[in-house]
């Protein structure tokens, strides 16, 4: 028999600060502390939770957006930074893997990015998102394929993608192929209505099933309060309510705990690793499952590049991700 190994896992669902990081940032320390607390090892924040998502670009026309998204480049987060060096900080001290969205600036432009703190403090993968989604091509730019890899980390083999980058079968496919054992899954929450958290629902669960792991996601969380800062519009207020699945799923598809659709709170659940091989002795998609003289992917890995330059016939260029891996004690 596989031998068991059990890993305490915990989602957060709470509410950002939709006007300043550093108040964001002390809820997420909160919750890590809060988390570790109950015996966590690893705990999932929701998509671009620091500042906080860009609820704003989902019901602002462009016309009259550019001041809210001129705050959120004010707001957003440099990777590395004081910021980015205060949750290695905490991951390190509490002994737990924290698994943060962030809207990442890298000078002009900013991106929808997700970092991955091993418990030891170290900055082990940093992002970006590969497509932003319909509103969100107007507020973030693209990752590329450096950042669709599985890390190892103190809790295993951990791997993450956010929203609608669900609904990219290669993406997902992608890190299947690198034996994920824990799935980070992020969404924004608080958007689009019910049927939102219905979609998310069957996504989460379907890549449990198909990657053979464990699915930890995150959803965020507006308050009543909230939307009503963001519109005083009834019709767009209905716009930003729902959408919220925070979850803890099995390789075999099942809630493990009963997953948290509103309010505030942090779902905590164990994960038997031996659920893995079980599942995977039936089905596994990137081994006896498989048939690659059919079917198997492309994938570049190569950090897009904005400029080659020869000199001599050495070829150089600028890598616009060449931080992927950073300790968190290297503040610029």
């Amino acid at each position: 028999m596989t031998e068991s190994r059990i890993i305490r896992a915990a989602a957060a669902q709470i509410a950002p600060d939709l006007h300043e990081a550093s108040k964001t940032l002390a809820r997420v320390l909160d919750a890590i502390d809060n988390a570790a607390a109950q015996g966590a090892e690893i705990i999932v924040f929701p998509e671009t939770f620091v500042p906080y998502y860009p609820y704003f670009s989902f019901i602002t026309p462009a016309m009259t957006a550019g001041a809210a998204h001129l705050k959120l480049y004010d707001q957003a987060v440099v990777v590395p930074s004081p910021l980015t060096h205060t949750v290695g900080e905490r991951a390190r001290l509490r002994g737990i893997v924290v698994v943060l969205g962030v809207n990442e600036r890298d000078r002009g432009t900013l991106y929808n990015t997700q970092l991955v703190f091993d418990s030891s403090g170290e900055l082990v993968l940093k992002r970006r998102k590969i497509t932003p989604t319909y509103h969100e091509r107007m507020i973030w730019g693209q990752g590329d394929g450096a950042g669709l890899k599985v890390v190892e980390t103190a809790v295993g083999l951990v791997g993450a993608l956010a929203c609608w980058e669900h609904y990219n079968p290669l993406a997902r496919y992608s890190l299947m192929t690198q034996h994920e054992e824990i799935h980070c899954s992020q969404f924004p929450g608080s958007l689009v209505g019910p049927i939102f958290a219905e979609q998310m629902d069957v996504t989460i669960r379907h890549h449990a099933l198909e990657s053979g792991c464990f699915v930890i996601n995150a959803t965020g969380w507006l308050t009543e309060e909230q939307i009503n800062e963001l519109t005083s519009d009834p019709a767009l207020q209905k716009g930003l309510r729902g959408g919220c699945n925070t979850a803890i799923i099995s390789p075999e598809g099942r809630h493990l705990v009963p997953p948290l659709t509103e309010g505030e709170g942090i779902l905590v659940a164990d994960l038997d690793m031996a659920l893995i091989t079980k599942r995977k002795r039936m089905m596994d998609s990137v081994g006896h499952y498989a048939r690659p003289e059919l079917l198997s992917l492309r994938l570049d890995a190569t950090p897009a590049r904005y400029v080659v330059t020869r000199d001599d016939g050495a070829e150089t260029g600028g890598d616009r991700n060449a931080e992927c891996t950073v300790s968190p004690a290297a503040d610029h």
